[in-house]
């Protein structure tokens, strides 16, 4: 597929096929294209969680789910259809890893200032291998979501599956074959056009 064919058709997919796992040589795919994303001085610092049994993604849909949203009718269809995933991917960022690299002597920061940064990086470049997993998805002919582990389901997210303090889920993807779904109603907003959102030389 054409690289301007597999943006075009990259959406956030909320429901999926239970019956078709994701194939290993894609799963290595999607990982290897991950690992391939930029990082601040090459710190490289991401670690990924697959979760592919049914066990695995029942525990992780039972630590990250709000207690209000347990019962069936509380998942509501959005849930449901997300929960149907084979296969959960869950992004980390290592802050230590990026305050380590430019206490090096070819970065010389030396006091590990978290201040010196203008944005945390080790959250951009996560970010930016997530995007690289999505777009892989779609490229093998799969969809896939990123979407938000909410604040207060951390901690029982990080008991249930050993999640070493340093690593912050900066979220969760899930990947699979697309089953029918409601298209998000914030679509209907519309995609911005490039003249609203881009300036040339000077903002105003």
């Amino acid at each position: 597929m054409e690289f301007s064919e597999v943006v075009r058709r990259r959406r956030m997919v909320r429901d999926y096929d239970p019956d078709r796992p994701v194939p290993p040589d894609v799963v290595d795919r999607l990982l290897d294209h991950a690992v391939r994303a930029p990082s601040a001085g090459f710190a490289q610092g991401w670690g990924f969680l697959v979760l592919e049994t049914p066990a695995d993604r029942e525990r992780f849909w039972t630590a990250t789910t709000p207690e209000e949203d347990s019962g069936s009718r509380g998942r509501g269809r959005w849930l449901a259809g997300m929960m149907r995933a084979p296969l959960i991917v869950v992004p980390h960022a290592n802050r230590s890893t990026y305050l380590d690299r430019y206490a090096e002597p070819d970065k010389g920061w030396t006091d590990r200032d978290e201040r010196r940064w203008p944005v945390p990086y080790w959250y951009v470049d996560t970010g930016f291998a997530s995007l690289l997993m999505l777009l892989t998805a779609v490229d093998a002919g799969l969809g896939a979501c990123f979407f938000g582990i909410p604040p207060q389901r951390v901690e029982p997210y990080r008991e249930a599956f050993g999640v070493p303090g340093e690593f912050t889920p900066i979220g969760a993807i899930t990947v699979g074959y697309r089953a029918p779904d409601n298209r998000s109603p914030s679509l209907r907003r519309g995609r911005r056009p490039v003249e609203q959102v881009v300036r040339w030389g000077r903002w105003s």
